[in-house]
């Protein structure tokens, strides 16, 4: 694109200059081509963006190193601008108290679910005041609401009957 526009830019000064039209067609072809990868590259980036924003929904506030790894610095801090407005809004939800909007994607079919723990995470509080040792390979009945953004993190796995 830089060398389309240095092109157009060189051939703009000489039609003025030296009056030459016939430069005129090849000038507005450039200047097309640069509006349609401008376009192209608008579009690009702009599905980058929806799939980072997604990438919040799935993986919570915390994104796994090879998902990061993949990202430009830019991706990173519109990332981490993205994650902390959201959790703006969730705290002004509520009546104080906030509300976790990412929890509960899907209605759940019951409200508790047996997981199983795919790496050591320590203890566990739920809501009851219990509380539970995620250990490697242990199997808990939880309710669904607390261990959801664990499951996303990859910590629980959700075993199906």
């Amino acid at each position: 694109m830089e060398a389309l526009y240095e092109q157009n830019q060189t051939d703009v000064n000489e039609a003025k200059a030296d009056g030459r039209a016939e430069l005129i067609p090849s000038i507005k072809l450039r200047h097309c081509c640069l509006l349609r990868n401008q376009r192209c590259l608008t579009a690009y980036l702009y599905d980058r963006l929806l799939r980072i924003r997604a990438l919040r929904w799935e993986y919570g506030s915390v994104l796994p190193a090879n998902v990061r790894f993949h990202m430009c610095a830019e991706e990173v801090q519109w990332f981490t601008h993205y994650k902390k407005s959201l959790a703006s809004f969730m705290r002004s939800l509520g009546g104080g108290e906030g509300l976790d909007i990412t929890q509960d994607m899907k209605p759940p079919k019951s409200l508790y679910i047996e997981v199983r723990c795919l790496k050591d995470h320590g203890e566990f509080e739920i809501d009851d005041g219990t509380v539970i040792l995620l250990k490697k390979n242990s199997q808990h009945f939880l309710p669904r609401w607390k261990c959801e953004q664990l499951i996303r993190q990859g910590v629980l796995e959700h075993v199906m009957s």
